[in-house]
């Protein structure tokens, strides 16, 4: 008995390490999958339902976001299933540090949308538009906090960064972050939200890997969600739409720009408001870069090594060009 198992095949590693990573990819592509199929199947709905194109804001949200969240995250979730978790120490997060990290994310977002809207113009000839910047202006407030204020931070933290994290942290800590941050922008499916999408990843990817507690990078995201599709839109209706535009004459401009109750003072302190904190987030990244923690975990990959098993397997190069793939289409359909 001793001899056979003196002879039984050692496994090695970096394959089962491999099959692991491809396993996520694979359950990330049936998440994409059903998100797109019922979305479709959803909307054909809402067609039969609503034949003059009158519906609330709301009915267009949970035909689009309710399959994501009900069906095809928890579907992923269940594909991933053989991969397991790795359980860790749970570590609370600082006031001090928690704010440090979410002031940080406004030059991460300004940057990466710059990128983002730049490259979308060259790509598209600027015939594309940023279809959720449209939604949310279409939506009602309140609608539109929950379904990107609420329900968006808690699933997508659960699953981009619990679940994917917890699965490949054993592999390394920055090849894990780094996986959760690119498999999360591309999910966007949209050109536009990328960049800032995977600098954002990256942020709560290192939050949730010193922690192992989701629910700080999930109230980041709300946060983030809170700015930039409640807040922001709703400082910019308390101006005339013309003089965002330009469309105003210079006459016009000074009389509104003379008038109290334009709304311009509420602008101008907003625009003041995040002009600071984008210098001081700045001022955060630079001062603050030296103390990231990183630490070996018990089956870490060799450097060079990470990346190419976290990315060059089956699973996930199927799932990047399938969100490629998804991500063209709906840009060309704008």
């Amino acid at each position: 008995m001793a001899l056979m198992s003196e002879y039984q095949p050692q496994i090695n590693p970096w394959f089962v390490a491999h099959k692991r990573f491809s396993t996520v990819g694979v359950a990330l592509c049936v998440m994409l999958a059903f998100w797109v199929g019922l979305n479709i199947v959803c909307g054909g709905i809402v067609v039969s339902l609503f034949p003059s194109g009158d519906y609330p804001a709301w009915v267009s949200l949970l035909a689009s976001s309710g399959p994501l969240y009900a069906v095809a995250m928890p579907l992923a979730v269940l594909a991933m299933g053989n991969v397991p978790a790795l359980e860790t120490k749970r570590f609370n997060l600082g006031a001090k540090r928690f704010f440090t990290l979410l002031v940080i994310c406004l030059p991460v977002i300004y940057l990466g949308n710059i990128i983002g809207t730049v490259l979308s113009d060259l790509i598209f000839g600027g015939q594309s538009t940023n279809r959720v910047a449209e939604v949310i202006l279409d939506s009602d407030p309140v609608s539109v906090f929950v379904f990107y204020v609420v329900l968006a931070p808690i699933c997508e933290e659960w699953l981009f960064r619990k679940q994917i994290i917890d699965r490949t942290r054993r592999y390394g800590e920055k090849t894990a972050i780094l996986l959760s941050a690119l498999t999360f922008a591309l999910f966007h499916l949209n050109l536009y939200q990328f960049f800032y999408a995977f600098g954002l990843g990256l942020v709560f990817g290192y939050v949730y890997m010193r922690t192992s507690r989701v629910r700080y990078s999930m109230i980041m995201h709300a946060v983030v969600n809170f700015n930039g599709s409640i807040l922001g839109p709703w400082v910019l209706s308390q101006v005339d739409s013309r003089l965002l535009t330009g469309e105003l004459s210079e006459a016009d401009m000074m009389r509104v720009a003379a008038d109290p109750s334009s709304g311009l003072l509420i602008v101008g302190l907003y625009g003041l408001a995040l002009f600071a904190l984008l210098i001081v987030g700045v001022a955060l990244m630079v001062t603050n870069r030296r103390k990231l923690e990183f630490y070996t975990t018990p089956e870490q990959l060799p450097d060079g090594l990470g990346a190419r098993t976290a990315f060059g397997n089956p699973g996930m190069v199927v799932y990047i060009l399938f969100a490629l793939v998804l991500t063209v289409w709906q840009m060309a359909l704008v």
